[in-house]
């Protein structure tokens, strides 16, 4: 009881932390956008759009999966006293992925941005390709202190990361304001540098938790492929939203362009806008999904503590309905006062339209909250593939549905919206029920988990595939 207690205290503070942290950088990072835009102009926002899609994407391949992967192992060889052998393993692996995809953007620079027909922007992906081998050695770090219930080191690296961006990036941009090309590689250049004070405040961290005798004996060895199990399906669940979203861009506006003079505009108030609103009270309950993974992983490993697991991840989808149901009623009945304040230059049907999306597309900050942190427990429980394959399947039906309702003019963009609400809908259940299944399974006589294999590696006993 003491143990659970300590346990729920522990991770309402851990949510907490990366709530603040996440939340303030948000805060910080819209801020920006005002100068920025009187400094640089919509060209220069323009040229630096064209990068930045690109490093993001390498981003998703490089980094998305790490830390809640790292989380899941560290917590679990933490309970048997063996957590620092993750790290190490973990920080080598990824700084060779982060390598290779720093290398890739650098490489391909000359013909991306031939390909967009802005020479000017080469200098810009040769400025932010280190950003993808730095991010890459951070979130290694991320993964590692939240494994041990400690978030924040994340929280207050992603405040820093941001701050430290703005404060370069607004320089730059003052100082090259006459000449917006160079402007946007400096400005992407202090995303590097961001990066790098962000790497160096890491490893503040974890100096300073070595010298309190707090990281683990390096215990036993952790092979390569048991972070790439839990990390290549979390990746690619990633993925599949950004993906749904080029999908979107392609057949939503060709829909509405049958009887919609104006379809660019309608799925823009859509994508950029409703979108856009929905997804801050998501972004404050990524701190209980990042908290889940710890706290999940924890027991889920033990055969005996199958109720444990069962508690925890109730309590955590608890405490995010908890946090994003009141979020979802105050978007659907102060819609349009939320549109205002923060799309202060939308007037008259632009206005009405996002206020009438932001309303019908409100439960999803319910909806996808949750889908958020279940499929969290479904990583710290070692089934990632699980919450991937929901997605996939709530995507075709969101794809399938707005392909049918979006036909008539009387529903227009709402259909949209709608089409999404049964998305997230659809992978709520999917990963509520497989949330069920798995952590109601006994660990049968002879079964196989990640810790058992690497335990045995460890003691230079062989593996099950017969590896030493």
């Amino acid at each position: 009881m003491e143990r659970e207690k300590k346990s729920k205290s522990g991770f309402l503070k851990g949510a907490l932390w990366i709530a603040i942290g996440g939340f303030t950088a948000k805060v910080v990072g819209a801020l920006y956008r005002i100068p920025l835009t009187n400094l640089i102009g919509g060209r220069g926002l323009g040229l630096y759009q064209l990068v930045y899609p690109v490093y993001c994407l390498l981003l998703t391949v490089s980094a998305t999966g790490i830390p809640s992967s790292i989380a899941k192992l560290t917590a679990e060889r933490i309970e048997k006293d063996e957590g620092k052998s993750v790290f190490k393993t973990a920080m080598k692996l990824f700084l060779w992925i982060g390598a290779f995809g720093a290398g890739l953007m650098a490489l391909f620079a000359p013909i991306l941005a031939k390909a967009q027909g802005s020479k000017e922007v080469l200098g810009g992906y040769f400025a932010l390709a280190p950003s993808v081998f730095l991010v890459s050695a951070i979130s290694v770090f991320r993964g590692w202190f939240q494994g041990k219930n400690n978030m924040f080191p994340t929280a207050a690296s992603e405040v820093v990361e941001q701050v430290v961006k703005v404060v370069f990036g607004l320089f730059f941009a003052y100082v090259f304001r006459d000449n917006v090309a160079k402007a946007v590689v400096f400005l992407l250049l202090s995303v590097s540098l961001s990066e790098l004070v962000t790497v160096f405040l890491m490893l503040f961290f974890y100096r300073r938790e070595k010298r309190k005798g707090k990281s683990e004996n390096d215990g036993g060895r952790v092979a390569m492929k048991s972070i790439l199990r839990l990390s290549i399906p979390v990746t690619f669940s990633s993925i599949l939203l950004p993906a749904s979203g080029l999908l979107d861009s392609v057949l939503a506006p060709r829909l509405l362009g049958v009887y919609a003079t104006d379809a660019v505009t309608l799925f823009g108030l859509f994508s950029g806008g409703a979108v856009t609103v929905i997804n801050l009270p998501v972004s404050i309950c990524y701190g209980i999904a990042a908290a889940s993974v710890p706290s999940v992983a924890s027991v889920a490993s033990v055969a005996q503590e199958k109720k444990g697991v069962r508690r925890r991840i109730f309590f955590a989808l608890g405490i995010t309905i908890l946090v994003s149901a009141p979020c979802a009623l105050g978007l659907y009945f102060f819609a349009e006062p939320v549109a205002k304040i923060v799309f202060r230059n939308l007037s008259g049907a632009e206005l009405s339209t996002l206020t009438a999306l932001i309303k019908a597309f409100s439960v999803s900050a319910l909806t996808l909250s949750c889908v958020q942190t279940l499929s969290a427990c479904l990583t710290a429980q070692g089934k990632p593939q699980y919450s991937a394959l929901s997605m996939l399947i709530a995507i075709t039906v969101k794809t399938a549905t707005y392909a049918v309702i979006l036909r008539d003019p009387k529903i227009s963009v709402l259909g949209l919206a709608y089409a999404t609400n049964v998305c997230y809908l659809v992978a709520f259940v999917l990963d509520l029920v497989y949330n069920l299944y798995v952590s109601r399974k006994p660990k049968t006589k002879g079964e196989r988990t990640d810790y058992d294999y690497h335990h045995r590696l460890g003691r230079g006993e062989r593996g099950f595939d017969g590896a030493r």
